[in-house]
């Protein structure tokens, strides 16, 4: 089986994890892992290195899945109200007062990537905020995300970085994961490159007020861009891969890392990065949120606690407040 890498690996032991949880069918389970990565073969490998019992993986020869488009419902964009299955207390509904929200399209690398953007309705320029979204793609509670920020004074971009495939919205929910990984790190990192970009020549964003936050996977990618764009003020990663250690003394931003005390996966490889921050003069905070496990803070999930996740939201505006 080839090598998986780290975004790979990430996904399918989470997937695992939610398999033996009881959160995913063996169905499902085995569709995702396909789909990332591309043979039967290669997903049955995959599986049982992550702790599937013979008996659960696929044949070899059994076809490959095939996705199924969604048929897109009205989003939060077409003012569809409060965020189904929400139950956060910090919940925006689309078409709050004292906000303005749209879709806006710039370019990366010679193609339109579509964000979602939530901003204060007032006049002056307002700091701002990246937001990279869970493996799920960009979702009506990562869109709520965004309004949450702009209740609090920023302007809020949060990217589609399946733009390319046409959008997160029209695709088969098992194989977003795998075409976020087949599109590589490298590339999700260059379009928020060119979304800060974007932001810096918005009239009503203070350009050297730039901050990023993201989710899981979404967490990882943000630990990612904080050792490559010098643009950032700040970061919060919640509970994402760390990024490659070789590259944390060039992290030019404040880093804020939020960790799950059950999440032992993620939480378990965070002594190394912390020691790694330590050695360098990069401005830290990494927080371990007791009695709380992996994707905590999304109330959409049923890992939500109100609490821990209202805790880490609240240290999330704290941070930013102090460094952006």
């Amino acid at each position: 089986m080839t090598q998986l890498g780290k975004y790979e690996k990430y996904l399918i032991e989470e997937f695992f994890d939610d398999y033996r949880a009881g959160a995913l069918s063996q169905r499902t389970f085995t569709r995702r892992v396909a789909f990332i990565t591309g043979s039967m073969a290669a997903a049955a490998g995959a599986m049982l290195l992550v702790g599937c019992t013979p008996s659960e993986v696929p044949r070899s020869t059994d076809p490959m899945p095939t996705p199924v488009p969604s048929t897109p419902s009205a989003s939060s964009t077409a003012g569809a109200g409060s965020v189904p299955g929400a139950k956060s207390p910090l919940s925006v509904p689309e078409g709050a007062a004292g906000m303005t929200t749209a879709t806006v399209q710039f370019m990366s690398g010679g193609t339109s990537v579509s964000a979602y953007q939530a901003r204060p309705e007032r006049e002056g320029r307002s700091p701002a905020v990246l937001i990279c979204h869970e493996n799920r793609g960009l979702t009506p509670h990562i869109e709520d995300v965004a309004r949450r920020f702009a209740k609090a004074g920023y302007v809020a971009l949060a990217l589609d970085l399946l733009s390319r495939e046409g959008g997160t919205a029209g695709m088969d929910r098992d194989a977003v994961p795998g075409a976020l990984t087949q599109a590589g790190a490298q590339r999700h990192v260059a379009d928020f490159t060119a979304a800060l970009e974007y932001l810096r020549v918005q009239d009503f964003v203070d350009g050297e007020r730039i901050a990023m936050t993201g989710y899981c996977f979404g967490g990882g990618i943000t630990w990612q861009a904080a050792t490559e764009l010098e643009g950032l003020k700040a970061t919060a990663a919640f509970y994402g891969p760390a990024p490659d250690l070789g590259k944390v003394p060039g992290i030019k931003a404040a880093v804020f890392g939020v960790y799950a005390e059950l999440d032992q996966r993620i939480t378990g490889a965070m002594p190394a990065l912390k020691d790694a921050l330590a050695a360098t003069e990069v401005v830290h905070q990494l927080t371990v949120y007791p009695g709380v496990d992996h994707a905590f803070h999304n109330d959409t999930g049923d890992r939500y606690n109100e609490a821990q996740a209202t805790a880490a939201w609240n240290d999330t505006l704290a941070w930013f407040g102090q460094h952006v």
